[in-house]
């Protein structure tokens, strides 16, 4: 299907962009953190420049990922990223011993349980747009959802206020990913439907505050905690907001034990990537250096 092409050359391009930027990066004197000179710097490196096009390609075809197929399906194939990004790290490095060091049976199983259990489950189906009765109905229980997990998160500390946090921010982002396929209905009406309608500013604000959980999330405790909730949290509340606003369906009855099998693996699989010690490195990476992707939607 033309989605999933699209699906994976997002996920492909966030991955080579946080790679690139990361490597871009590391040449800047670190002196220069957090001053205006480091943009100065890295706007002259040719390396950081193509991170740049990777980010404007993800940008795009995660957009025509979503304009051209269901969210059930778009948004779960984006659980490769991480582990497309430490391969891509290792041999960007030409480091043939962090090769050895991947956790390449995580991987195997991430990758595997994930085409298995889509492949299962057939999300197929949908409408272009919801209905804006549908979409205030969903925002109110987002909204809820939201203030329950942050509430939760402030009370407490250390891995538990990381997976809360992780959560939300998946939240977030299965949330900006059903606005934008909403936005991308309004661009096939026309330039001024695009820009009138509420969708696409809707995306910027829930793009943005999607970024500023995750990096509290990523602040109070560790990956093992925050990046499963992220990963497996933003696939499936991406489902549901598929299946809620814009009609998709699943297979149901006997299917969902293979599928939940399949689930099952890959947030065990994500589990022991984050535990590695490369996945560190590649995660800050993706979090620091390639945000405008993440504002699209990660």
């Amino acid at each position: 299907m033309l989605c999933v092409f699209f699906a994976l050359l997002t996920a492909g391009s966030n991955a080579c962009a946080a790679v690139l930027q990361r490597k871009a990066a590391a040449q800047v004197p670190p002196e220069r953190s957090m001053h205006v000179s480091l943009i100065a710097d890295l706007i002259r490196r040719r390396v950081w420049l193509a991170g740049i096009g990777m980010v404007v390609v993800a940008a795009v075809a995660q957009a025509a990922a979503l304009a051209t197929g269901p969210i059930a399906l778009v948004q779960p194939i984006f659980i490769i990223e991480l582990p497309l990004t430490l391969v891509l790290a290792a041999l960007a490095y030409h480091n043939r011993s962090a090769l050895r060091r991947l956790p390449w049976a995580a991987i195997g199983t991430v990758t595997i349980a994930l085409g298995a259990g889509l492949a299962i489950a057939q999300p197929s189906g949908a409408v272009d747009s919801a209905q804006d009765t549908s979409w205030m109905i969903a925002l109110i229980v987002t909204a809820a959802f939201e203030a329950v997990l942050i509430g939760a998160a402030t009370s407490v500390r250390g891995e538990l206020r990381a997976a809360l946090l992780g959560l939300a921010a998946a939240c977030g982002y299965a949330l900006t990913a059903a606005l934008m396929k909403n936005a991308m209905s309004d661009l096939d009406q026309g330039a001024v439907e695009f820009f009138t309608s509420w969708h696409i500013y809707a995306v910027a604000v829930a793009g943005v505050g999607s970024l500023f959980l995750l990096q509290n999330a990523l602040q109070a405790g560790s990956l093992v905690a925050s990046q499963p909730m992220l990963t497996v949290g933003d696939a499936l509340i991406s489902i549901s907001y598929g299946v809620t606003l814009f009609s998709e369906q699943l297979r149901v009855g006997w299917w969902l034990v293979p599928q939940i099998v399949a689930l099952a693996c890959i947030i065990v699989g994500c589990v022991q990537i984050a535990k590695s010690p490369l996945a560190a490195e590649a995660t800050g990476l993706v979090t620091e250096t390639a945000s405008p992707v993440l504002l699209w939607c990660e």
